[in-house]
């Protein structure tokens, strides 16, 4: 889809899901709509820095991968205003796999796909040093 066909108010989201409606089996798309109604709607009355996009917890429980996936597809367009979002899995030593929704041209970019991976092994280790930290003085951990 090129930039002159997206709708120039903002739509991005309502055509990606106008696409995955058609795209996806209907009991798939009610599922993905549970999941990224509410944080649609807090996005619309808070705006995306204030709010929170878990695609864990009670409310995706059970949900397959392929749906949280397109669930996070979606947020992200709702948040860039773009249609080109990409879901890329970048496997860390440290963590295991990571899904990391990202433009297409940082999706087809080795380098910076290895910047993020980069990234996401320290925060990883700061998390890791802070929670040992907690630990040993006997504050909460679950961070």
């Amino acid at each position: 889809m090129n930039e002159d066909e997206i709708p120039p108010d903002g739509r991005a989201v309502e055509v990606y899901l106008d696409l995955l409606r058609v795209r996806m089996p209907e009991e798939d798309y009610e599922q993905l709509l549970g999941v990224v109604d509410p944080v649609l709607r807090a996005i619309h009355e808070r705006g995306p820095a204030t709010v929170d996009f878990p695609l864990e917890g009670a409310h995706a429980q059970g949900l397959p991968q392929e749906i949280r996936d397109e669930a996070a597809l979606v947020i992200a367009t709702a948040v860039t205003g773009r249609l080109d979002n990409e879901l890329v899995v970048l496997d860390i030593d440290e963590t295991g796999p990571v899904r990391v929704v990202t433009d297409a041209a940082t999706a087809s970019d080795p380098e910076r796909l290895t910047e993020i991976a980069d990234y996401i092994r320290d925060r990883h280790r700061e998390t890791e040093e802070l929670r040992g930290i907690a630990e040993a003085s006997d504050l909460p951990a679950d961070f």
